[in-house]
């Protein structure tokens, strides 16, 4: 199927910009920013290396500063000359980027948009980290969540009511507040010896992780100055020998399916 078909002139993109590496950035998202008249990112998590593929000529603006209504006007003022936008959003668009208000305004509009998938940042700081969210025997779940702040959190979705699951779990938007996220996973029955990676600027250039447990999550990520632009990646059981000598039943000999019988 020829996938080009979504690049006509007038079409809005939203673009998952991964966590900060150019790398790291898909193919497809790659080539819409190179082919976008009016390229519009978040310059406070995106950085400008992302978007140094725009074409020459092309409007490249940081919305960071810029409220919804202004991105949508900048957004309609390229769509009306009939030219095509590059939204290029940090992580994966569907994961805390809102973007379903912007849709919902270019669909009053009749304006024809579609979503590029991108690295989220759970992904990408495991893989900093050589860590594995699920592990046979272990955990088989991974909650992504974060703690109620200036953006309320629904009571059943909780930090303390989700960590009760004991499953795996990267919290997003919480840096601030680290003192939060350890007394809620604490209160949420997660024992203090629970494996925590604190994952700073995954993909940037002055990336960093530190490995702790969940009785010093807070100290840890206050003596390292983690406090934005963080994640909390929460394993519990992977601390121990038990999780290390734990084995996948896809390459164990003896377990058969229809490619080895």
């Amino acid at each position: 199927m020829d996938d080009r078909k979504g690049d006509v002139m007038g079409m809005v993109h939203f673009i998952g910009a991964g966590p900060g590496d150019p790398e790291l950035l898909t193919i497809k998202g790659q080539r819409l920013i190179a082919r976008a008249d009016l390229v519009l990112y978040a310059g406070s998590l995106v950085p400008p290396e992302v978007v140094a593929c725009a074409r020459p000529g092309a409007r490249v603006v940081d919305s960071a500063p810029l409220s919804l209504d202004q991105t949508h006007a900048l957004i309609m003022e390229t769509v009306r000359q009939g030219g095509s936008v590059a939204r290029v959003h940090t992580g994966d668009p569907s994961l805390y980027g809102a973007i379903r208000e912007q849709m919902d305004l270019l669909a009053r509009e009749g304006v024809s948009c579609a979503v590029v998938p991108g690295v989220t940042s759970a992904c990408a700081a495991a893989a900093l980290a050589g860590r594995s969210y699920t592990v046979p025997g272990v955990t088989q779940t991974l909650i992504l969540t974060r703690l109620a702040g200036r953006t309320p959190v629904p009571e059943a979705e909780s930090l303390r009511s989700l960590a009760a699951h004991g499953s795996a779990m990267c919290v997003y938007l919480s840096a601030g507040d680290p003192e939060g996220v350890q007394r809620e996973l604490l209160a949420g029955g997660l024992a203090p010896a629970t494996l925590v990676i604190v994952a700073h600027r995954v993909g940037w250039p002055d990336q960093a992780v530190a490995e702790t447990d969940l009785a010093h999550l807070a100290p840890t990520a206050r003596a390292r100055g983690f406090t934005r632009q963080t994640v909390f990646l929460v394993l519990p059981g992977q601390g121990g020998h038990d999780a290390a000598s734990a084995r996948s039943l896809l390459y164990d000999p003896e377990f058969s399916h229809m490619f080895r019988t």
